[in-house]
């Protein structure tokens, strides 16, 4: 049994394989990008039937549970927040606070953050929270 052999060069690109491949990248990018990691100091935020996105900001107060105060991902005392927030907020003073407390905070850190922030002119806050699965 004798096979023919050509060697022309094909006349037409099958396209079967590279959308394969690009079906394939879809589904990786899409599967991957439900695991997104928060970055920044990481904290158990409390639970809420009624969670709502929150939109990205520069003014991030986080709270962990040993009582640590970070802006944004630096460590700040509780005294030196006021200054470094008012550096950052005469920048963009149209902006909203956005408090990532733990869930055993005590609520007099939270209640302090807020006076500070309050003391400098800042009026919108967010308290961020986990959405809870039931």
């Amino acid at each position: 049994m004798k096979f023919e052999m050509s060697n022309k060069p094909l006349s037409m690109f099958s396209f079967s394989s590279l959308t394969d491949i690009v079906m394939l990248l879809l589904i990786f990018f899409l599967l991957t990008s439900q695991f997104v990691i928060q970055t920044g100091v990481k904290v158990k935020l409390p639970g809420a039937k009624n969670n709502e996105q929150t939109s990205p900001t520069r003014f991030v107060v986080t709270l962990t549970q040993d009582s640590r105060v970070f802006l944004g991902t630096s460590e700040v005392g509780l005294e030196a927040l006021a200054a470094k927030l008012s550096e950052i907020y005469g920048q963009k003073p149209e902006s909203n606070l956005l408090i990532r407390a733990d869930k055993n905070v005590s609520i007099d850190l939270v209640i302090k953050v807020i006076d500070a922030a309050k003391g400098i002119g800042i009026d919108k806050f967010t308290i961020e929270t986990e959405k809870e699965s039931f």
